[in-house]
């Protein structure tokens, strides 16, 4: 019995260790399924477009570089249409299904001091 029990044990371990393993961060724009590609660079344009689109139907979608992924649950991205964010989830095939969402920040520049006389 002890050992059936250990071995349950190991195999919850390890089963669970591999699901934690899957989950990445994806980062991109929210766009729509309708559009897709079109809203790349995000902005407030963007955003107005892809509420109407959302609302007549179509899917909120994750642009990242060159690529398009569906997104589940789609009630995580309604304060993200047309924002650059930061997903964290699993993917599969191309659905990345959403654990975590988040704005992301902006990337800051480093600016080279400019020495007087040299």
């Amino acid at each position: 019995m002890t050992k059936k029990l250990l071995m349950l044990g190991v195999a919850l371990l390890a089963f669970g260790c591999l699901a934690w393993a899957a989950e990445k961060t994806y980062s991109g724009v929210v766009s729509d399924s309708n559009c897709g590609m079109k809203h790349a660079k995000g902005g407030d344009e963007a955003a107005g477009c892809i509420a109407k689109c959302v609302s007549g139907g179509a899917k909120y979608t994750l642009i990242s570089g060159k690529k398009s992924y569906n997104l589940e649950p789609q009630d995580k991205f309604s304060n993200f249409a047309g924002k650059h964010v930061r997903v964290k989830g699993t993917l599969s095939g191309d659905m990345i299904t959403a654990s975590d969402v988040s704005a992301a920040t902006a990337a800051k520049k480093k600016t080279a001091k400019k020495s007087a006389g040299m």
